[in-house]
């Protein structure tokens, strides 16, 4: 039996919490959180030097599926993963601040 994946809800984030989003770049450019950085799931195999060493690492996805299974990759590797709950879906339904990195206005699907 595989353990849970350790899960955080969007509400219980703070505002300016990094966050590592594993979406990949067109839904990225389509509006991501301030504060977070990209590394696509596609990639990550092949990019782990690249992965953030906070603790807790927050990981975001567009509603949470990937999220979670990057997140229960990432504990085998013995990084302090967290899943965001409802991923990007329930930042932007929370009101949190979503941008874009061309200045388009944001489209979270």
């Amino acid at each position: 039996m595989s353990e849970p994946v350790p899960t955080v809800g969007v509400a219980d984030l703070p505002s300016e919490t990094p966050l590592l989003d594993v979406r990949e770049l067109d839904e990225w450019t389509a509006g991501h959180a301030p504060h977070a950085r990209h590394l696509p799931m596609s990639e990550l195999a092949a990019r782990m030097n690249e992965v953030p060493q906070d603790d807790p690492l927050y990981v975001v996805c567009r509603s949470g599926g990937r999220s979670g299974r990057v997140v229960a990759y990432l504990a085998q590797q013995g990084f302090p993963a967290v899943n965001v709950d409802g991923g990007m879906q329930d930042w932007a339904a929370a009101g949190r601040e979503v941008v874009t990195d061309d200045g388009s206005a944001p489209r979270i699907a």
